[in-house]
């Protein structure tokens, strides 16, 4: 800020992110608790969790160090009218609103000229591809929310005006933040391909966009700005819920499964985990076929079927 309250650096109005507390609760999920299955998937969570942190971080470093007028918001979470959007950024500049969906993605990426997100990813000695949900598509959303939402705020007159300029002035960004990232857009056409851009073309885009025109004072964009810190919803989330439901889901079901304690001769912590579910295996014995024959049989039965041969190497 400058003598007069005239604002030359960016300004975080709100820094903090949900994504932050989804990491620290889900590192403290006690693992001796969980299934093998259960526990894969918490691995998966707290790795995409991570990657889209450090998406996170090298936009909050451009934006920090762009020596541009605007106010920033990160993590915003917006409803109206049934429908939400999380945004990860969202800058308002002298010129327009920018609002910047960060994907941190790995393998490379091509955007065809249906608009569809193709993902290529070297796994297995073979080249893999997939298709992703269009980030455009999603932004698209969070931007008819923002305009019904600021739209509310106007009258007639206004807001027939505020409509007719709402894409102009606000900007949908897509940002691919992972630096090995390979993107080919050169099928896409032009009004997405304008969209997608990297971390380090950040600034220089909002430059671009914004030509020099400052349609707003720092009163108005700070106004503005303030406007969707009101409209940001703080959300208190327990993220491990889902992991302890299941595994008391898990406990549950074994406990009333009255068959499978008759038919269960040992159950141990060196017991091995079931192939198909991720769930404990229990020591049982065959009361068809080779009658006697012990054998391993999954602790969800008859939920899950597996069976697996017994020998004192497995015990």
């Amino acid at each position: 800020m400058s003598l007069f309250g005239k604002t030359n650096e960016p300004v975080f109005l709100k820094e903090t992110s949900s994504a932050h507390r989804q990491l620290e609760q889900l590192q403290t999920i006690d693992r001796s608790l969980l299934s093998e299955n259960l526990i894969n998937q918490l691995d998966r969570e707290i790795k995409l969790v991570s990657l889209g942190l450090q998406g996170e971080k090298l936009i909050e470093f451009e934006l920090r160090n762009s020596h541009m007028p605007m106010y920033v918001l990160h993590d915003l979470y917006l409803e109206h009218g049934g429908l939400s959007a999380q945004i990860d950024f969202l800058v308002v500049t002298r010129g327009r609103v920018f609002v910047i969906e960060c994907k941190n993605l790995y393998g490379n990426i091509e955007i065809n000229a249906k608009g569809d997100f193709i993902r290529t990813v070297y796994f297995g000695n073979r080249y893999q591809k997939d298709g992703l949900y269009s980030p455009i598509t999603q932004n698209r959303r969070h931007l008819d929310l923002i305009m019904q939402i600021r739209r509310q705020e106007k009258g007639i007159i206004a807001k027939a005006i505020f409509e007719k300029y709402f894409f102009s002035n606000y900007r949908s960004v897509i940002v691919l933040a992972n630096p090995k990232t390979v993107l080919n857009d050169k099928y896409a056409k032009k009004e997405i391909k304008s969209q997608v851009i990297r971390a380090d073309a950040l600034i220089s885009h909002i430059r671009q966009v914004n030509s020099g025109e400052e349609y707003n004072n720092d009163k108005e964009i700070k106004s503005l700005a303030q406007f969707f810190l009101d409209a940001h919803i703080e959300r208190e989330i327990d993220y491990t819920e889902k992991y302890r439901s299941q595994y008391q889901s898990n406990q549950q079901q074994i406990k009333n499964d009255t068959s499978l304690q008759k038919n269960t001769v040992v159950v141990t912590d060196s017991a091995p985990h079931c192939p198909k579910c991720g769930s404990k295996m229990v020591l049982r014995t065959a009361k068809r076929g080779t009658v006697g024959k012990q054998f391993w049989g999954c602790i969800l039965f008859p939920k899950c079927r597996y069976t697996m041969a017994y020998s004192s190497n497995t015990a």
